[in-house]
């Protein structure tokens, strides 16, 4: 509740109570002016007869009416309990407002019997009648037994009481006075009935219900009362001199208005709790154990009360009146069998408690929890047998021993604290908790305990389990989750955890910290070549060299496949430039390590790491860091591999860039933007076009056709690439048939690569097939082999080759001179054509060294029966000097770039080019030619406008 609440609640309950004070003052002002006045006798006998008569019957009328009303408005189970109350007053009021008539009106006596007397004795049922809805019922048969003879034993013994004291003297007087039965009957009726009232009262009183408490205590209040005023009233010696309004009428009056404001109050106290609904004070404790001694020693009182009366005949010197002898009797009888009862009862109740307690006994021994009772200062007074089993320690050993003495150190001050925030709710809001900790063993060890704590007599009952596998498990699988399985490092969730701690913690925003992304260069064929098996030898080995090379505050981890990470933490050093110089040695050693031979099994296998480095900068994300290094590691594995490379901003504007480049692929393959163009391959010795080597063009929106070179970079390696390498091909070859059936069989030389060559989706029976369908005779085909990556296997590539040469398709090795395995593949792969690399072209004329080294080349070719084609042949000394150095054929724009089809046709109708420093003689025409799909000349090889 807030503090606005609160006071409201504090001022709306004082503004009640004061309300309920101002009423009670009030009732008791009328009550007491009442009876002052009835003590005065009025002033007159004319005004005390009308306040004795027609007074009490207003005040009963008053309570009939607001009984009447309350139950009414309250619709509860106890409703016909308050309308029984509102008839028993409406009939006090008629038979006080008859005896007013008579005396106020008439101004006579009134007859006996009267009506009035009728009325009077219809006063007692209805409200003993409405006692009983009151009470609580019963549960069993033996509780309404006992019920019955409680009333029996009270009213017993107050007849009994009330016999020998005045009634007997009564009905003696009546028979020798010779009334009637009639009016003896009636003498007796009002006693007896006021006996049985006092006797419910009496009886109930200990039974009523919790509802409504003021009001049910207030209306028993003003019921005692006016049966009080009834018992002095049938007093001989009282009854004889009374006259109404005099002092006895007081109480009656009184009786009435407590009956009436009982539920006047009750409607304010209800108002209150609707209003404001603010928690109940308990009762007091010490009230409870009164209440119920009372309540069991009311039958024994009576009796005790009936044993006074026959006692008080004895004494008197009396003859023990029958009525007496045998009220006392059934009083007797009726507290014997009560007593039975009670026994019957106490000893079901022994044995079903014994039978409760041998249960929860049973249940507590046998119980794998441990049961502890802590009293308030922590002392352990009970714990259960099955500490022996969970914590290896005998039950007695532990009573007494301090609870913080079995718990850890380090989980001390967590569960004290918890404890003391636990103590201090309440047992409503907080019923129980739970804490977990470690407790000492008898074997030395510590065990992980769940412990559920309820409160127990100030104390602490706590209710333990062993739960140490259950923890030791979710370790487990928590360090499952986090690690790689294979080589137990971080994985990528945990490492982007770690980084992301690094980012923001208290060295956050230090720029010294670093992202290493590496990756085996060489580790697929490794795989293929030796086997998974040992490829995971060799992951394990790398990891435990990365482990080992990075510092304690450091993370290694693995990605995935062949890729790890390292985060390098910040040492907060504010010289920029000297932290990524160290940073970068790091990475370089650590690429050094990486880079060692790998014993597996007999043999040693060699990979190498390209390393990506990325430095954390302000604001920045875990995920852009980790992003930012892979990228520098891809631009490493894309500028030779075996390298380290740092991340810069350019990177990631290229990435963007591919990504666009490569959306536009898709699109012009899917649109057939792209257009097939042919450089022809001149014959040095005389301008004779002899081969046309085919290369792919994109045409752009405006019409123009280029090839940037990112553009095939970004082709090469994907889905497209491939689809575009098949297009090629068949668009080459469909050409050339078409050509040839025109009158220029000149062969087409198609650039594929190594890789593209082994891929299984081109068997050298598509080639022939492909050949069949357009009529292309298979020698006007010349396969043009890019540079192979080393992880190629030469035995697959040299069997594809030798059955592509039984088709008739003929060979070139392109980029001769450049390659990184170009004299294995000059030895062992079938050759017939070698194309120079156009970076031995470039120089030839202006490096004498260079002129050596081409000149030697061409010399090796020319001893293995090979033709030779210089690519990038740009000006005429380029032509002199290769042509005196045994070139055969050349291609570049000393001839011609790359042409359509309708310049190429017209180029082959002429079918040469004149070649400086040669005369008019014909030589011999290339079979064959080698046009790469990608190569360095695309970069620098201009295409001429259309």
């Amino acid at each position: 509740m807030s503090a606005l609440g609160a006071m409201l609640s504090r001022e709306q309950t004082t503004s009640g109570r004061a309300v309920g004070l101002r009423s009670q003052i009030a009732l008791g002002a009328v009550c007491a002016g009442y009876a002052v006045g009835a003590a005065l006798g009025w002033g007159s006998p004319r005004v005390a007869l009308f306040m004795g008569d027609f007074g009490l019957s207003v005040a009963a009328l008053i309570a009939a009416v607001s009984c009447f009303r309350y139950a009414r408005a309250g619709g509860s189970r106890f409703r016909p309990a308050w309308l029984l109350f509102s008839l028993s007053s409406a009939m006090a009021a008629g038979g006080n407002a008859i005896w007013g008539w008579y005396e106020v009106v008439l101004r006579s006596s009134v007859p006996s019997p009267s009506l009035a007397d009728l009325f009077f004795l219809c006063f007692a049922p209805p409200a003993i009648v409405g006692l009983l809805v009151l009470a609580k019922r019963p549960v069993t048969r033996a509780g309404w037994v006992c019920l019955v003879l409680d009333a029996w034993l009270i009213g017993g013994s107050l007849l009994t009481l009330s016999w020998s004291l005045a009634l007997a003297h009564a009905a003696h007087v009546a028979n020798a006075a010779g009334e009637s039965v009639a009016r003896a009957a009636l003498s007796l009726a009002y006693p007896l009935l006021d006996i049985v009232l006092v006797s419910m009262v009496l009886a109930l009183h200990f039974r009523r219900v919790n509802v409504n408490r003021s009001a049910v205590n207030t209306a028993i209040a003003g019921l005692a009362m006016t049966v009080l005023c009834d018992a002095l009233f049938t007093a001989p010696l009282l009854r004889s001199a009374y006259q109404s309004g005099q002092l006895l009428d007081a109480g009656w009056f009184a009786g009435s208005l407590l009956l009436a404001y009982a539920t006047w109050g009750a409607r304010t106290r209800r108002g209150q709790d609707n209003a404001v609904e603010a928690p109940c004070p308990e009762p007091r404790a010490a009230s409870r154990p009164i209440a119920g001694s009372l309540a069991a020693l009311t039958p024994y009182l009576a009796a005790a009360v009936c044993t006074l009366g026959i006692l008080y005949n004895v004494v008197e010197g009396r003859r023990v009146d029958r009525v007496v002898v045998l009220t006392g009797c059934t009083v007797v009888l009726a507290l014997v069998i009560r007593q039975a009862i009670v026994l019957i009862d106490n000893v079901a109740l022994t044995q079903e408690l014994a039978q409760k307690e041998n249960h929860f006994r049973s249940l507590v021994q046998g119980s794998s929890d441990v049961i502890m009772i802590a009293e308030p200062s922590g002392v352990l007074r009970y714990v259960s047998p099955a500490a022996a089993g969970v914590y290896r320690r005998d039950a007695e050993d532990l009573v007494g021993a301090e609870l913080s003495s079995i718990i850890h150190p380090d989980d001390l001050g967590g569960v004290v604290h918890e404890l003391r925030r636990f103590l201090a709710a309440t047992a409503l809001d907080e019923p129980t908790t739970r804490i977990e900790c470690r407790f000492g063993s008898g074997t030395g060890d510590w065990l992980h305990v769940e412990s559920t704590v309820n409160r127990h007599e100030g104390g602490l009952l706590l209710n333990s389990r062993d739960v140490t596998e259950r923890v030791r498990l979710q370790a487990q699988l928590q360090h499952n989750a986090e690690h790689d399985p294979l080589t137990d490092l971080p994985n990528r969730a945990l490492f982007t955890a770690r980084v992301g701690q690094a980012l923001g913690g208290r060295r956050a925003g230090d720029p010294g910290t670093a992202v290493l992304f590496i990756d085996l260069d060489g580790f697929k064929a490794v795989n293929d070549s030796i086997g998974h098996q040992a490829g995971d030898e060799l992951l394990i080995q790398a990891a435990r060299r990365l482990q080992e090379s990075v510092r304690a505050s450091d993370t290694a981890a693995r990605l995935g496949g062949d890729e790890f990470a390292a985060l390098i933490v910040g040492d907060g050093a504010r010289d920029q430039a000297a932290r990524e110089c160290q940073v970068h040695e790091i990475a370089d050693r650590l690429r050094l390590r990486l880079s060692q031979p790998y014993r597996i099994g007999t043999g040693e296998v060699r990979v190498a790491a390209s390393i990506g480095v990325a430095f954390a900068e302000a604001s920045i994300t875990p995920k852009d860091l980790m992003r930012n290094a892979d990228l520098a590691m891809y631009r490493a594995k894309a500028g030779g591999k075996d390298r380290v490379e740092l991340y810069a901003p350019q990177m990631q504007a290229d990435v963007v860039r591919r990504s666009e480049l490569a959306a536009r692929l898709r699109t012009a393959l899917r649109e057939g933007e792209f257009a097939l163009l042919h450089q022809p391959v001149v014959h040095l010795a005389s301008g004779t076009v002899a081969a046309v080597a085919a290369q792919a063009r994109w045409r752009s929106a405006q019409g123009l056709l280029f090839t940037p070179a990112e553009f095939l970079r970004v082709s090469e390696g994907s889905d497209r690439a491939a689809e575009l390498g098949t297009w090629l091909l068949e668009k080459a070859v469909e050409q050339a048939a078409d050509r040839s059936r025109a009158g220029h069989p000149v062969s087409v030389s198609v650039r594929v690569s190594a890789a593209r060559l082994l891929d299984h989706a081109l068997p050298p029976g598509s080639v022939e097939a492909l050949l069949t369908r357009h009529g292309l005779p298979s020698g006007a085909l010349m396969i043009e082999v890019a540079d192979s990556d080393p992880r190629i296997s030469f035995d697959e590539l040299e069997r594809r080759l030798v059955a592509l040469r039984r088709l008739g398709v003929r060979i070139a090795l392109d980029g001769f001179g450049s390659g990184y395995a170009a004299v294995n593949a000059l030895r062992r792969l079938p050759v017939d054509v070698l194309k120079l690399d156009r970076c031995l072209v470039e120089g030839v004329v202006e490096s004498a060294r260079l002129h050596k080294i081409t000149s030697g080349l061409l010399r090796i070719a020319g001893d293995l029966g090979m033709q030779s084609v210089a690519d990038g042949v740009d000006v005429p000394e380029q032509v002199r000097a290769l042509r005196a150095m045994g070139c055969t054929h050349g291609q570049g724009m000393a001839f011609a770039g790359p042409l359509d089809e309708y310049r190429l046709r017209r180029t082959l109708t002429r079918g040469k080019y004149p070649v400086p420093g040669v005369g008019p003689a014909a030589q011999p025409v290339l079979a064959g030619g080698a046009i790469p799909l990608q190569s360095r000349s695309h970069d620098e090889t201009p295409v001429p406008p259309t």
